[in-house]
């Protein structure tokens, strides 16, 4: 849930590219001046850069720290991030292992990696300054059709209790053992309030507040790969530590052609209103 807690002011600049070149960089640094330059104009045009804005203990709770190598990174449910948790606990650690041996569980409930919040405002205020700041964004509408996939189709324990809750509200049996469809997720979702929806699929500027934090690198989960190997050079990252490809589950990921088939289930009303939901994030970040 958002919280009002406010911790500190954040540094606020205008939102522009602290990149550093590489010879064979060229391509990466036209898409990261594209990505900021429509990020910015669309935060300016919203109204929606605050330089008086205070960081939320929201916030700072999303923001992983990197103290050696000058690192935070933004964490987006269902854009990789437990891949760069991964990374970031090589980082922290130093350890001779591969990323690929790191438990999925084992790196969300590690107290190694340390978020902004554990750290006093003052000190945040100089890593908001001086390191390099880092979110990666995917399309919405796949993010969401890859939590559901992963929450409803998968996992048990706490989002059990939310598709029984699901089930409750549009089944007339609540004992149904049938998985919760996607065209009940997503009506359960669209009667969210977007500020306090599971991160799993609230919409990512409230997540990270991009039109606040000057991110010094925007990747996309579309060019992964490019990006966090880009990301790694710009932070000086040991050359034996690369981003990894686990997946969770043996299926196909969630792209343009497995996306199609969910929303292609829903009624033209229900997929026009999810657009809508995620209008901000489809503009902000250009998908």
């Amino acid at each position: 849930m958002m919280s009002s807690c406010h911790v500190g002011a954040v540094a606020i600049f205008p939102i522009t590219v602290a990149l550093h070149v590489f010879p064979d960089a060229d391509p990466i640094l036209k898409d990261q001046r594209s990505r900021q330059r429509i990020l910015e104009t669309s935060c300016r045009q919203r109204n929606l850069t605050n330089p008086s804005k205070r960081i939320t203990s929201f916030l700072s709770n999303r923001l992983f720290v990197e103290p050696r190598h000058k690192f935070i990174f933004c964490e987006v449910p269902k854009v990789g991030c437990s891949n760069w948790k991964r990374v970031m606990f090589l980082l922290t650690t130093n350890l001779s292992t591969k990323a690929e041996h790191i438990q999925h569980d084992a790196i969300h409930q590690t107290r190694l990696l340390k978020r902004l919040s554990n750290f006093p405002p003052e000190q945040q205020q100089m890593m908001l300054r001086n390191y390099t700041k880092v979110m990666f964004t995917r399309d919405p509408l796949q993010r969401i059709v890859s939590a559901y996939r992963d929450k409803f189709l998968h996992s048990a324990g706490y989002y059990a209790t939310i598709a029984n809750t699901i089930k409750s509200r549009f089944r007339e049996s609540v004992n149904s053992e049938d998985a919760v469809t996607f065209q009940e997720f997503a009506r359960y979702v669209l009667g969210e309030n977007p500020r306090r929806m599971d991160i799993h699929w609230m919409p990512m500027h409230y997540l990270c507040d991009p039109c606040n934090v000057n991110y010094t690198i925007l990747g996309k989960f579309e060019t992964l790969k490019r990006d966090a190997d880009y990301v790694l050079k710009t932070i000086g990252a040991p050359s034996d530590i690369s981003y990894p490809t686990i997946k969770r589950y043996n299926e196909s990921r969630t792209d343009a052609s497995v996306s199609g088939e969910y929303f292609a289930s829903l009624p033209p009303g229900l997929l026009e209103r999810l657009f809508r939901l995620y209008k901000l994030d489809f503009e902000l970040f250009d998908y």
